[in-house]
């Protein structure tokens, strides 16, 4: 038995904190919900917390979105595929775009859907992934702008999510700025300038976000608490909003240096044991939870006294020490986790997600049953 539990009071609680900030400094924002994987239960809860637009990359996870509440209004947060066009108007409100082809195919869906779709244009600061460079930004919007039954809401970029670019006051004075001139030559308006992410959150705190930059979508700190400028956490919000709970399936004390040659394990690596430890044991434990489902290196053990000293892909092994808090099989020992953990957890058919700790046993037996 391995699930991950998401707890809504602290959820809301860290719902609230931003919403209180984004308002106090006149920014829209929008919950960027990719890391709960479309599941029913945490998406349920969602919605039940927040009235934002919510974000996402998985066009399956914006068709559950809008099953579960239709007038909730969606994003899809990367540049559309053409051969997904039709989908990507059918259930993205907005979505955001690299290439005049694909918003040509867009258009076309949405002549059909009787719809007008909205589009924000991605403009390269310097991540290097997408966005269109600055110099083709005014043609490219002086073509977009022509296309039928699309509506051109705003500019955005990205940045952080591959080479951890940083975002600074000078990159979004000049997003702005490139902004205006847009406005100037074609004679329009832009509304939007979605330039702001977790990663940029911090800026607003020594107020260094340039006005017109109007439009955030927050995802990881809304889950975590966490300062992504800084890699480290916000004061008044919850860093755990997300727990690991996995059970004890065997618990012996066992040697701490393994026996025998050595040759790679499942990932490929040779572990190293410090041979200080010949002769010495410790009490050993197994849990039902494997590297099919977690990644060990973003797990922490909540209760002290506890290692992960590695997995396999359907195991992990703990170190107990001398097991001074008397842990037996069928125990079930919690575990911190970070963005990635959950993201791997959440794609796992195979850890059940469970809202508040409320869990329910037969689900379990079922589970067990089918696999």
């Amino acid at each position: 038995m391995s699930y991950i539990t998401l707890n809504t009071n602290k959820l809301r609680h860290n719902y609230h904190y931003l919403n209180q900030l984004f308002e106090e400094n006149h920014i829209i924002w929008a919950v960027v919900a990719k890391l709960l994987c479309g599941n029913e239960k945490f998406l349920k809860c969602l919605l039940e917390i927040s009235d934002k637009e919510v974000c996402d990359s998985r066009l399956t996870n914006l068709r559950h979105i809008k099953q579960l509440s239709p007038t909730t209004k969606t994003i899809y947060i990367k540049p559309p595929a053409k051969r997904l066009a039709r989908s990507i108007v059918q259930y993205a409100d907005v979505s955001f775009n690299t290439e005049i082809d694909t918003i040509k195919a867009l258009s076309n869906e949405a002549i059909e859907q009787n719809k007008i779709h909205k589009i924000v244009i991605m403009v390269e600061m310097g991540e290097l992934r997408e966005g269109i460079m600055v110099k083709n930004l005014s043609q490219f919007y002086g073509e977009a702008i022509r296309i039928p039954n699309i509506e051109i809401v705003g500019i955005g970029t990205n940045l952080n999510c591959l080479n951890g670019i940083l975002p600074d006051e000078k990159k979004l004075i000049k997003l702005h700025r490139f902004k205006e001139i847009i406005e100037e030559i074609h004679q329009t308006k832009i509304p939007f300038i979605s330039a702001g992410s977790s990663v940029t959150i911090p800026l607003l705190f020594k107020n260094k976000i340039p006005e017109g930059i109007n439009h955030f979508r927050v995802g990881e700190t809304l889950f975590f608490g966490t300062d992504v400028y800084n890699d480290s956490i916000i004061n008044g919000m919850h860093q755990d909003v997300f727990q690991m709970t996995a059970e004890i399936i065997e618990i012996v004390e066992k040697p701490m240096i393994p026996a025998g040659d050595a040759g790679t394990n499942l990932t490929g690596e040779t572990p190293i044991h410090d041979n200080i430890n010949k002769g010495k044991t410790s009490v050993r434990a197994i849990l039902d939870v494997g590297i099919l489902d977690i990644d060990p290196k973003h797990l922490q053990p909540i209760s002290s006294g506890i290692e992960i000293i590695g997995a396999s892909s359907d195991m992990m092994i703990l170190d107990l020490a001398d097991n001074s808090k008397d842990y037996h099989v069928g125990d079930t020992i919690d575990f911190s986790m970070n963005y990635m953990a959950v993201l791997r957890a959440m794609n796992s058919e195979y850890v059940d997600k469970v809202i508040d700790n409320k869990i329910n046993p037969k689900h379990f037996k079922i589970l067990e049953h089918s696999n």
